[in-house]
């Protein structure tokens, strides 16, 4: 398996666990709190926000190692 094979893997891996990690932590709480459909599918939607936050806050921890890699 070649090093970009292994990256490729490894990427895969962790979307996969970080959306299995935003089901069990932020979407079955948001569906389990409210009892009318239009009200869970309402708090679903918007705690998409939340998912942007974590994605957002991931893509600039990344960039911060990019860009002081060299320094660590």
């Amino acid at each position: 398996m070649s090093n970009t094979a292994i990256t490729y893997l490894i990427g895969a891996c962790a979307g996969v666990f970080s959306l299995a990690a935003y089901g069990a932590w932020v979407l079955v709480p948001v569906w389990t709190a409210y009892s009318r459909t239009w009200e869970r599918l309402a708090a679903a939607f918007l705690s998409l926000y939340v998912l942007l936050a974590f994605v957002g806050i991931g893509t600039g921890i990344g960039a911060l190692v990019i860009w002081f890699w060299d320094r660590l």
